[in-house]
């Protein structure tokens, strides 16, 4: 009899763990939004396997590196490494290697600690859970659970944990599928950079964000001087190469926050959330002044041959309050600047760059 309890016992106790495995792998492939999959992910198996921290780390086998992005429960000095080098010897080296879950309920070795991985050390994770994400025999991360005292993990459990993680890497890579696919709609081909119809659409959004908060907001026009007259001379490949070179500069030089988009044949917008009209102009000339710079015989042309900017800047609200008066407005700056001898920024409050 009692042996039949407790065999009633295990098997409700499986029923439960397979109840809970399908309400948190229904929560996972209910999005298609990259960060929130991987952030369900991360949550439900912390959850599962009630741990109070964890990451999820995406794998990127030509560096040899894998890239942080989900974590909960962890310090920032833990978390401050975006990207980190996979160690020899090391337990995402061994999961890779192994292509299977390593847990660990005990971790004594103080002196392994300090040559694979001493910020586990300093973080205090005295057990942890160590899963690749496969999906068609390819690895593409990594999911940790971490436990800051040690502790004999549930090996029902681990198995579900098992099965779990086989639906979360087919969310996340469908995910990805999507955003990827959301991407091409709403980036230009050739430059890399938004689009003209996301710029709309990121402009009233961001109008919208500044007049809620109270913030300024400004946006940033530039347009390639003579542009045609360099495709006619050098040929439309040469031009093609110059307006890459222009958007490459532009997302080097912006911060995250900001949006840089092509608005259409040599033109070029950018928004600057939460950014007065004073460092807008000076994100500006730093970028006039490095298109000059670095575009002096970049395209195996002419030596001496560079390419220069005329750039108009305006803010929410000095300039405008809504999307068609800060864009008049900066359109108007941007010709302005152009008229008055190009290779310029001009705004509101005045103009800087020279006329060379």
């Amino acid at each position: 009899m009692e042996r039949t309890n407790r065999t009633l016992d295990a098997l409700e106790a499986q029923v439960k763990g397979l109840e809970d495995l399908i309400e948190i792998a229904g929560a996972v492939v209910s999005t298609l939004d990259v960060d929130t999959v991987l952030q369900a992910v991360l949550r439900s198996a912390m959850r599962f396997a009630e741990t109070p921290a964890g990451s999820v780390v995406l794998l990127d086998e030509e560096k040899n590196e894998v890239c942080l992005v989900a974590h909960e429960g962890l310090s920032s000095e833990f978390v401050s490494n975006e990207r980190s080098k996979i160690v020899p010897g090391g337990f995402t080296e061994q999961a890779l290697r192994a292509r299977e879950m390593i847990c660990i309920g005990d971790i004594p070795y103080e002196q392994i600690y300090r040559v694979t991985n001493p910020l586990l050390l300093r973080e205090g994770i005295k057990s942890l859970i160590c899963i690749p994400l496969i999906l068609n025999q390819s690895i593409i991360g990594i999911l940790y659970l971490y436990d800051f005292v040690p502790r004999v993990f549930d090996k029902e459990k681990l198995k579900l944990l098992s099965v779990f993680v086989s639906f979360a890497a087919v969310a996340i890579e469908n995910a990805k599928l999507h955003n990827s696919t959301k991407m091409l709609a709403i980036t230009d081909c050739l430059t890399g950079l938004y689009n003209y119809r996301y710029f709309v659409q990121k402009f009233n959004q961001e109008i919208d964000r500044a007049e809620r908060y109270k913030k300024p907001l400004s946006i940033v026009m530039m347009d390639v001087d003579d542009f045609k007259a360099f495709n006619d001379t050098f040929g439309h490949y040469i031009g093609d190469q110059v307006l890459v070179k222009v958007g490459e500069i532009i997302n080097a030089t912006l911060r995250k926050v900001d949006f840089a988009f092509r608005y259409g044949g040599e033109e070029f917008a950018i928004l600057l959330p939460e950014t007065d009209v004073e460092n807008a102009c000076l994100l500006a000339e730093r970028l006039r002044g490095k298109i000059e710079q670095e575009t002096i015989g970049a395209f195996g042309v002419v030596n001496s041959q560079r390419v220069t900017v005329s750039i108009g800047v305006a803010s929410y609200p000095d300039d405008g309050t809504t999307m068609d008066e800060l864009f008049k407005q900066v359109d108007e700056l941007m010709y302005k600047a152009k008229k008055l001898g190009k290779n310029r920024v001009y705004s509101g409050i005045g103009e800087s760059g020279e006329n060379v």
